[in-house]
């Protein structure tokens, strides 16, 4: 068993991209009698932890659920103050992100956001396209179901334009059109705050990742739960319809391939 660098991990078992919906910031104020922007605050603090655990067990990709495209519907001054946070992170990680070789990207509905935090975006998001670390998503005015419509009207455009033929159409080809289409496939999706539903996030790429569920909120998930997480990830059997014994043999492929992959320690 290889362990992952400064945690009791197998690094063959650990996934390669791990969605997270960062839920109960909220919620964690106000049993604190804090307003919840300072629930906010101290969830942009457990982001930096986490995404540097991540690069550090050397994970393909994170994808973190950061703003929906429902929450626009919250009071003005929270969303004021979550947009805030928004420029202030862009800011004070843009070092850190770069430092790190870090893949930076956002997903979801660009037109809502201001003008300024999508030059940030761009910006860095362009200064990252030639790193090699793993992939930083942060899913922001972000609908799973928007996402689905939005690559439908993209095929749809290109069939009516005579740049592709309906019977073209293929798993293959829908996925490219989808806002993750440069990802690996989801392997394993975290829901914090004790809530058991996916709330639209990455609904069609979840069709077989393995789900799991954390009654911590999301300020209190520090790298000591996430590796919980990623061990339990690690001890599950993940048949993708086949049968036990046809997923045991995929797996020795896969490990065989993995294996003659790694560099050869002289």
């Amino acid at each position: 068993m290889k362990k992952s660098p400064g945690f009791d991990l197998d690094s063959s078992q650990l996934p390669g991209h791990v969605g997270i919906i960062m839920d109960g910031n909220g919620r964690w104020a106000k049993s604190r009698n804090l307003p919840r922007l300072a629930g906010h605050r101290k969830g942009v603090e457990r982001v930096d932890e986490i995404t540097e655990c991540a690069c550090k067990l050397g994970l393909k990709a994170l994808t973190l659920f950061a703003f929906s495209n429902e929450n626009w519907k919250r009071p003005e001054d929270e969303v004021t103050g979550l947009m805030g946070l928004l420029r202030w992170y862009l800011r004070s990680e843009r070092r850190k992100i770069l430092d790190n070789n870090i893949v930076f990207r956002i997903i979801g509905d660009r037109r809502k956001l201001s003008s300024d935090i999508l030059d940030q975006v761009e910006r860095l998001e362009a200064e990252t396209e030639s790193n090699t670390g793993m992939c930083l998503t942060i899913a922001l005015s972000y609908g799973s179901r928007s996402e689905i419509v939005r690559a439908v009207a993209k095929l749809a455009t290109e069939v009516a334009e005579g740049r592709v033929y309906a019977s073209d159409i293929d798993e293959e080809l829908f996925e490219s059109h989808l806002d993750t289409a440069p990802l690996p496939e989801l392997d394993l999706v975290i829901r914090t705050s004790g809530e058991s539903r996916l709330s639209n996030f990455l609904l069609y790429q979840a069709a077989y990742a393995e789900l799991s569920f954390e009654d911590a909120r999301w300020p209190d998930f520090n790298q000591a739960l996430f590796c919980d997480h990623l061990r339990r990830f690690g001890q599950r059997e993940r048949r993708f319809g086949q049968t036990s014994e046809q997923a045991a043999a995929r797996r020795q492929v896969v490990g065989a391939q993995v294996a003659a992959a790694e560099p050869k320690v002289n």
